[in-house]
């Protein structure tokens, strides 16, 4: 761990993502994700959903895509209350992020069908994201349900040991922090095949090394695991 230990505390600082296009790794789990986006403009409809597991980097490409098209970005929260002709006018492209999430909602549902037109009507472009593919989200408004049947889909796949891998390498590597292999390898065996779960593993060693003024060694990640692994089995 680098830095003097003995001016280090726990502090609970923020820890800002790296997003950027640079930053995203390609292997076979999400590549023809990544040439889709890469097609941009030229996709053979005006809405693509993108759809995986939690965890496995759809935020990130969407960050990409909006800063390879200017798209605005949205969650389906946001939609009941956004002025969709005004988004129109200044993106050539929206995501709607987490589509699947509030289904069935009425508002969400109405929100995303007045979308769908909008976009359609001025040549714009529409990328989805959710858990599972368009045909499987629980909506019930008929002409929306119509329209999300008519999407390209391409799903990412969890990521592989190779991706895995390279994340918590830049992971470890964002925050400064050096940890030998047999560290990764050990979370490669035991940790949850999820970003978020990468994420939350090296935030919560970087928290335990700062506090207990320790380098990230297999016997503190192990305790890491074992805290996360209680607090999931206590979650209702």
């Amino acid at each position: 761990m680098s830095g003097d230990p003995g001016k280090q505390l726990p502090l609970a600082l923020p820890h800002r993502p790296a997003l950027s296009r640079e930053d995203f790794l390609v292997t076979p789990a999400n590549e023809e994700a990544v040439a889709w986006l890469d097609r941009w403009p030229d996709w053979p409809g005006h809405a693509l959903a993108l759809h995986g597991p939690r965890g496995c980097g759809k935020t990130h490409l969407v960050h990409v895509f909006a800063a390879q098209s200017g798209a605005a970005i949205l969650t389906a929260a946001e939609l009941p209350g956004e002025d969709v002709p005004y988004l129109l006018a200044h993106h050539r492209a929206v995501v709607v992020e987490e589509a699947d999430r509030l289904m069935p909602d009425a508002a969400v549902e109405e929100g995303l069908f007045h979308l769908w037109n909008l976009v359609k009507e001025r040549g714009a472009h529409l990328l989805l994201t959710g858990e599972t593919p368009p045909a499987r989200w629980k909506g019930t408004l008929p002409d929306l349900r119509s329209r999300l049947s008519t999407a390209q889909t391409v799903a990412i796949a969890p990521p592989d040991d190779l991706l895995m891998e390279a994340v918590l390498l830049k992971l470890f590597f964002d925050r400064q922090l050096r940890v030998a292999p047999e560290v990764v390898a050990f979370l490669l065996r035991h940790m949850e095949r999820s970003f978020a779960a990468a994420r939350e593993t090296v935030a919560a060693a970087d928290a335990l090394s700062l506090a207990e003024r320790r380098d990230i060694t297999v016997p503190l990640i192990r305790r890491v695991l074992d805290a996360t692994d209680r607090g999931n089995s206590a979650t209702p």
